[in-house]
C-alpha cells in the first residue's frame, strides 16, 4: 500500500494538467527541482502564465502573491473530442498520454468560485481517454477550492469518469505559513491516505471494465 501511496502522490504531480505554484519570495519563478521535472511529462501543454494574486489574510491585510501556471493551447480542433478525430500534434499525445493511465489526482485552486480555466481546457480537449477511470482531488485555496472541485466532479460525471468520495482541502490561510511555506494541519495526511485507498479500488475495478470487450 505505500508503493501505492507513493505512486499516486507523484501522480500529484504528473497527472494534473496544471501546476500552480504560489510564493512571494524572490524566487518565485524558481519551483522545485522534482516538480520541473515532473511537468516536463506535459511539455506538449506548453505555454505559461505569470501574474500578480492577492488574497486577504483574516487580519483584513491584503497579501500579494506571484502564482504562475501551466496553460497549454486553448481547444483547437476542428472535430469535437467525442469523435476521437484528431488532427493536431499537441492533441494527439496529450491523449497518448492520458490513454495509458488508469486513475489521476488533480490538484486545482478555485477561481471565482470555479475550476481555473488550464484544467477546465485540458479536460475538454479529450473524451473517451478519460471515460470509465478514477479521479480523486486536492483542491486549495482560501475555502480549499471547495466549489471548484464540486465543479470538477460535474465536468468528470460528463466524461465519465468516477470521483472518489474523500477529498483534500487545504487553506492558504492555515496550511501554509505566511503564504509561502507548506505545513499542512494534521488531519490532512489522514485524509489524502483515505482518497488514495479510494483511488487504488476504483482505479483498479475501472481498469477490469474497460478491459472486457463492449
Amino acid at each position: 500500500m505505500k508503493s501505492i501511496r507513493r505512486f499516486f502522490l507523484a501522480a500529484t504531480f504528473i497527472l494534473i494538467s496544471l501546476f500552480l505554484h504560489a510564493n512571494v519570495s524572490a524566487q518565485a519563478d524558481s519551483g522545485l527541482p522534482a516538480q520541473k521535472e515532473a511537468m516536463k511529462a506535459l511539455a506538449m501543454m506548453d505555454g505559461a502564465w505569470r501574474g500578480p494574486a492577492w488574497t486577504i489574510l483574516p487580519s483584513g491585510e491584503k497579501h500579494e502573491l506571484t502564482q504562475t501556471e501551466r496553460v497549454g493551447p486553448f481547444l483547437d480542433e476542428p472535430q469535437p473530442p467525442s469523435s476521437g478525430k484528431y488532427a493536431l500534434p499537441h492533441t494527439l499525445a496529450w491523449s497518448a498520454r492520458i490513454a495509458a493511465l488508469d486513475a489521476f489526482v488533480f490538484v486545482t485552486p478555485e477561481y471565482n468560485h470555479g475550476v481555473c480555466p488550464p484544467l477546465k481546457n485540458a479536460l475538454d480537449f479529450l473524451y473517451k481517454e478519460w471515460n470509465n477511470k478514477a479521479a480523486g482531488f486536492v483542491g486549495y485555496g482560501g475555502s480549499g477550492a471547495q466549489r471548484s472541485v464540486e465543479h470538477l466532479r460535474g465536468t468528470c460525471a460528463e466524461l465519465q469518469m468516477a470521483t472518489v468520495r474523500a477529498q483534500v482541502a487545504l487553506s492558504l490561510r492555515t496550511d501554509w505559513e505566511n503564504f509561502e511555506t507548506f505545513k499542512p494541519a494534521p488531519n490532512h495526511p489522514k485524509t489524502l491516505g483515505t482518497m488514495l485507498d479510494q483511488l487504488n479500488a476504483w482505479g483498479g475495478a475501472l481498469k477490469t471494465l474497460r478491459s472486457k470487450p463492449v
